[in-house]
Order: C-alpha cells, then sequence, then structure tokens
C-alpha cells in the first residue's frame, strides 16, 4: 500500500511538474498582455506594495495577461524579492517575463535632466518646472538651504554657484529637494581634492574660486577664451582695480525683479553690493552656476597681462593691456556696429 502511494505520488510528480514548467513557461513567453497597448505605458508601484498588490495592479491596468502565472514565478524564482518602488516604463510588445524581470531588477525609468551652464538658480527652477509654481517654489526651497554646501562654503546662504550643469537622469516624479542634492554632489565629485589644493594654493577660498568661475561663465560662450577672461580679472584684483563686470549688474537687477532684458546706462549705478562697477572685488558670491571649463579657468588664468577686453561681435572677444588698446577696440566695435 505504501509503494503504491509512493508510486501515485512519483507518477502524479512526472504529469504535475513538466505540465507545470510547461504552462508558466508558456505565461511568461507570451506577450504581456492580449491587446497591448498602443503606445508605452509608465506603470508605478508605490512604496509598500506586495508583490500580490503590485501582480493585480498591472493586470487591472492591461500590461501582464496571466496574474496566477506571475505570482507562481515570483513565488518560485523570486521568493525573498520585492519589487522596488518607483516608476516603469513598458513598451509593447513586452513578454509578461520582461515584465517581471525589469521590476525585481529595479530597473525604474530615468528621465534625462539637462542643466545648461551658466543658469541662475531661479533659471533652473523656471526650466525645470514650467507652468508650475508649486514645483518651482519647492525646487526654490530646497535651492534656499545651504546646508548641502555648508562644509565648503560656510559663508553660503544658498546653493547659487553649487548646482552643477549637466545631464541627470532622475525619476519623473523625483522631488525637488532630490534634484537639487544631485546637483550639489556632482559639483562636490567635480570640485575634487586637487581643485581644492589649486584652490588654497592661490589662496582662494571655494567660495571664491566659484564666484570669479561665475563671471567668467557669463562673459564669454567661448572655452578658449575663459582663461583670458580669468587673467583680466586676476590681474585687475590684484592691483585693486574695479572688475566692471555687466553680467554682476544683470544679476543684480534680476535678484530684485527688475531686469527688462536689456541693460542701460543708467543700470551701471544700480546699488547693490554686486554691482562690480561701483565695487572693487569679487561680488560677493557666484552670480550663476558655471561649469567645469569656467571653474578650471578661474583656477588657471593664463599668463598674460591683459586688462581688457571688449566683444567683437562674433561671440568672440578682443583683449588689451592697456587702456589706449581697448578704446581703440572699442572704437573699431562701436563702428563695426553701426555698419
Amino acid at each position: 500500500m505504501f509503494l503504491k502511494s509512493i508510486r501515485t505520488v512519483l507518477l502524479a510528480a512526472v504529469i504535475f511538474v513538466p505540465a507545470l514548467t510547461g504552462w508558466l513557461v508558456r505565461e511568461l513567453a507570451a506577450p504581456a498582455a492580449a491587446s497591448p497597448p498602443a503606445k508605452a505605458v509608465f506603470f508605478e508601484v508605490a512604496k509598500g506594495w506586495s508583490t500580490r498588490s503590485v501582480i493585480a495592479h498591472l493586470k487591472s491596468e492591461d500590461i501582464v495577461r496571466d496574474a496566477p502565472a506571475l505570482l507562481v514565478a515570483c513565488r518560485l524564482y523570486f521568493p525573498d524579492e520585492r519589487f522596488k518602488a518607483g516608476e516603469y516604463l513598458f513598451t509593447p510588445p513586452i513578454a509578461t517575463k520582461d515584465v517581471l524581470f525589469r521590476m525585481f531588477g529595479g530597473r525604474i525609468y530615468l528621465e534625462p535632466v539637462t542643466i545648461p551652464e551658466g543658469l541662475t538658480g531661479q533659471e533652473i527652477a523656471d526650466l525645470l518646472r514650467p507652468g508650475d509654481p508649486d514645483g518651482a517654489a519647492a525646487f526654490r526651497r530646497a535651492f534656499l538651504d545651504p546646508g548641502l554646501i555648508a562644509d565648503l562654503d560656510p559663508r553660503a546662504k544658498d546653493l547659487e554657484g553649487y548646482l552643477f550643469p549637466n545631464t541627470y537622469n532622475m525619476p519623473r516624479k523625483a522631488p525637488e529637494a532630490e534634484l537639487v542634492g544631485a546637483m550639489v554632489a556632482e559639483f562636490r565629485e567635480i570640485f575634487d581634492e586637487g581643485r581644492r589644493r589649486r584652490a588654497a594654493a592661490l589662496g582662494m577660498s571655494i567660495r571664491d574660486v566659484v564666484t570669479l568661475a561665475s563671471l567668467i561663465e557669463e562673459e564669454t560662450a567661448l572655452p578658449g577664451e575663459r582663461p583670458l577672461v580669468s587673467a583680466v580679472f586676476n590681474n585687475r584684483l590684484k592691483i585693486g582695480m574695479k572688475l566692471d563686470c555687466d553680467p554682476t549688474i544683470v544679476y543684480a537687477l534680476k535678484r530684485e525683479g527688475r531686469y527688462t532684458g536689456r541693460l542701460l546706462f543708467r543700470d551701471l549705478k544700480f546699488p547693490s553690493p554686486y554691482n562690480t562697477y561701483l565695487h572693487a572685488g569679487l561680488p560677493p558670491g557666484p552670480i550663476s552656476n558655471p561649469g567645469i571649463s569656467s571653474l578650471d579657468a578661474a583656477l588657471a588664468p593664463a599668463p598674460e597681462g591683459f586688462l581688457y577686453f571688449v566683444a567683437r561681435g562674433d561671440g568672440s572677444h578682443r583683449f588689451s593691456r592697456t587702456l589706449g588698446e581697448h578704446l581703440d577696440a572699442v572704437k573699431k566695435f562701436r563702428a563695426l556696429k553701426n555698419r
């Protein structure tokens, strides 16, 4: 009787296991849904969802066809795993097993977010959250908290200058504070020990370097000119000559909500500690968020004696050592402009 029972169990196993395996293989290899959506769909896993709950939501949104097969596969192959919370992107047709592997692999959807060089914190908020005043306000709140950079810049009252311009792969619904944190973390990685030693050798604080780099960033878009602009500003700082940097006035006007898109002659007297036509030395802090080229130019000015530069009208500049040379360059630029 005992042997007969054993034979029955073995026979059932011989029949059942291959049948179960075949069923699972067929169901997991089949398209995720009998009538898949016509375009890619996003699916979000909330924190705390159980495996059964995730599968039920996948089924209700027609992302998977056979919920029982998916549940059995989870129990068999991933008994100790949980789905990672976040947003996933599925592009039909997709096999059920690929849905499973992507989600257990935690391959949440990340969207590239590009921050151009030279934007202010406010401009970054507007870029990231266009038409979303609540999102822009949340970004500004995170931007106004200098705690992320306090060890490098104890004088910082916000994160201006430390939101490193780059392309970041972030979840679509990433909190604004997470975006800000990623940018500051990238700055800290870029401004590494070598650059910190170079700053110390020049007698500059990290704040000084970032502030100077932000001026360089705003004065020229040509990487090859940045060490020359840096030379002009460094030479002026050494002799106590005012920097006369137009972008510092633009920044001061923007802070007061008074910039109209054009810098007028009367603006040169705008009362602000950022106005480098009125005050010698560097402004109180960065006026934008500079890229690596400008940071390195601030740390390595060209070995030139230039004190002046003026636009040529084609995006480049003419650099001069004396006031006479500079006035001649200005005269030529005005003549070219008035043609």
